[in-house]
């Protein structure tokens, strides 16, 4: 650590503070699209001194995804962050991001293997200026062996891991949902990074880290791994909500409503009396757990029957009373207008000085208590230039740039 205390960048501060349990800790992200970018808001969100350095012109690639440079894309993983624009592979750039990695704790990129040494950015140039430097590299398949050069997208890990079968409908097979595996590999990057940190406070020497897709998602799918490599059971997208007694069920009024039964019996006894229909479990096809995982569909098929007939508002306050475990299957938009959403203050904004008042979720993890919700928005390109420059003593770049 370097004992720096990150700078004031509009961050929300209220509580006790404990929020910035990273503050004084200074990084350089060199990321684009998520994985790298994820990693820095993640550490950026704990109170780092997150400095993007970002292409002169474009910058990230992400932030022209819907036109302009400040995307929704971008937005979602670069909040708490600062950004400079230098091109590395210029010497009076480099100059300058040479004195960056020397202020550093921590170095992320996600380029693709030996990218990284042609844009100078690689990790025995870096180190030899920054001993005590944690040097992160994200990659899709690993920095080595036959499909190190590949390259690799979301949709890519998901299915080389073994993930998106579990998610493909095989009646209707098409991708779906999110970038789970963007997402996945910033977090284990970020996990990873805070490890080295502490190795270093005890060794005092730097490290790297690497961390790829392919072996995030391959940990994140561990549960259907475990299962081929205990019992040799290849799980499919309906194995895991069989064995949990999951639902999805349409209600009167269109909307839909989500019901996680698990294992205890007694929430199977509060469902029957919800329904009115204490005589399921005379059925020998729903007698008990074991039946009614053999039988998962035609349960659906005799649950469907119930909720369609009432709106679902009435279903969640019948389903709340007897304590079934369930959930409205909300859109986005009314996720946020959740008494619960709303108590704890998931939601947060600032305002930005050009872009107006930004929008966004506060990172889950509270310290003390304190759900302070460091929510600085994310910068455009190339916008904290002029103070990162004085920050490092190159005063004359200000006044050529």
């Amino acid at each position: 650590m370097t004992g720096r205390a990150s700078p004031a960048i509009g961050l929300i501060e209220k509580g006790n503070g404990m929020s910035r349990v990273l503050d004084g800790i200074r990084v350089i992200e060199q990321g684009s699209f998520i994985t790298g970018p994820a990693a820095g808001m993640m550490l950026g969100d704990l109170g780092a001194d997150v400095i993007k350095v970002e292409q002169p012109g474009s910058g990230d690639p992400f932030r022209s995804f819907k036109g302009g440079l400040y995307s929704p894309h971008y937005q979602a993983y670069n909040r708490n962050k600062r950004s400079i624009a230098l091109d590395t592979k210029k010497a009076e750039d480099r100059e300058i991001f040479d004195d960056l990695i020397r202020s550093a704790d921590v170095y992320i990129q996600n380029f693709r293997p030996g990218s990284a040494e042609r844009l100078c950015v690689g990790e025995a140039r870096l180190r030899a200026l920054n001993p005590k430097l944690i040097y992160c590299a994200i990659s899709g398949f690993g920095q080595s062996g036959p499909s190190s050069q590949r390259p690799a997208y979301d949709t890519v890990a998901q299915a080389t891991s073994g993930y998106l079968n579990l998610l493909v409908n095989p009646e209707n097979p098409r991708v779906v949902g999110p970038a789970i595996a963007d997402a996945v590999t910033g977090f284990y990057a970020a996990y990873g990074i805070l490890g080295a940190l502490h190795e270093r406070a005890k060794s005092g020497k730097g490290t790297s880290v690497d961390v790829s897709m392919l072996e995030s998602m391959c940990h994140f799918n561990i549960d259907a791994f475990t299962h081929y490599f205990a019992i040799g059971d290849v799980m499919g997208p309906y194995s895991r909500p069989r064995a949990s007694q999951s639902y999805v069920l349409e209600c009167s009024d269109g909307k839909w409503m989500a019901l996680h039964m698990s294992s205890p019996e007694k929430f199977w006894q509060g469902l029957a009396r919800v329904i009115e229909y204490p005589s399921l479990f005379d059925d020998p096809r729903f007698a008990d757990r074991v039946t009614r995982i053999a039988n998962h569909e035609a349960l659906i098929k005799t649950l469907a029957g119930f909720f369609i007939k009432r709106p679902r508002s009435e279903w969640a306050a019948l389903l709340e009373k007897e304590d079934v475990p369930y959930a409205p299957m909300y859109l986005v938009d009314e996720a946020v207008s959740d008494p619960q959403f709303v108590h704890l203050e998931i939601e947060t904004e600032a305002e930005h000085p050009a872009q107006g008042t930004f929008r966004s979720v506060r990172n889950p993890v509270s310290f003390g208590g304190d759900r302070t919700p460091l929510a600085a928005p994310p910068p455009t390109l190339d916008e904290h230039r002029e103070e990162i420059l004085r920050e490092i003593g190159h005063s004359r770049h200000m006044a050529e740039g």
